[in-house]
């Protein structure tokens, strides 16, 4: 009698758990889809008003960590449809962009918000949908989604694998031509000491959002080696 209510239980868990999942895999797909129509609404204006390069407006990190956030938010709300759990490789990939997406936040936020910027500009809420809602909820889809499983420690690599790349070849862009997409790496604006610190102190703020979602993932259960 004990086996069979047992059994019982964990179906009924086991229907409220995918219910959970089902329901998190169309948000993941309408929140996915909503900031593809933000990036797409942010280019038709600068077209519209003979303002878009292609080569400015995708050199930018936000841009191209939304563009990954699409991607990734896309392939997740797939995933939770149909399985009840994510893969370890999927979440360690999630866990980067919630890096980024914190990143994100906080540079804008803290550093370019309120900086006088010269050139078009535009529609002004697809600006704080990409640097603050988005965001938000990225980092609530990880605190809160169910099917998480628990990440090894040396999942801590991943998310400086793209910045990095990014870094490399912003730096080395500018070099050339002189364009640089964010103030604070412009070795213009106050030489490169500045530079470097900026860049080491971004390395250690994402390494340690990393850690913590690292962390976060790993409680009440250890990662699979």
């Amino acid at each position: 009698m004990n086996t069979l209510q047992h059994a019982r239980r964990r179906a009924v868990s086991t229907g409220s758990s995918m219910r959970s999942r089902r329901m998190l895999g169309a948000i993941r797909i309408a929140v996915g889809l909503f900031v593809l129509v933000t990036v797409i609404v942010q280019i038709t204006d600068r077209l519209l008003n003979n303002a878009f390069d292609p080569t400015e407006y995708f050199s930018y990190f936000t841009i191209q960590s939304c563009l990954i956030n699409i991607v990734v938010l896309l392939v997740g709300g797939a995933m939770a449809l149909r399985h009840s759990r994510d893969t370890v490789l999927y979440t360690s990939i999630r866990m980067s962009i919630v890096t980024y997406a914190v990143v994100t936040a906080g540079v804008y936020n803290l550093l370019l918000r309120g900086v006088p910027y010269e050139g078009f500009q535009g529609l002004q809420w697809p600006n704080e949908v990409l640097h603050v809602w988005v965001p938000i909820v990225i980092a609530l889809d990880w605190l809160f989604s169910p099917g998480r499983p628990p990440l090894p420690w040396r999942a801590l690599r991943i998310p400086i694998i793209y910045p990095v790349l990014w870094l490399a070849f912003t730096l080395g862009r500018g070099a050339f031509t002189g364009i640089y997409p964010y103030p604070f790496i412009d070795p213009a604006t106050a030489g490169w000491g500045s530079v470097v610190a900026y860049i080491v102190g971004l390395t250690v703020f994402i390494l340690a959002i990393a850690a913590l979602c690292i962390a976060y993932s790993r409680r009440g259960g250890r990662a699979r080696i």
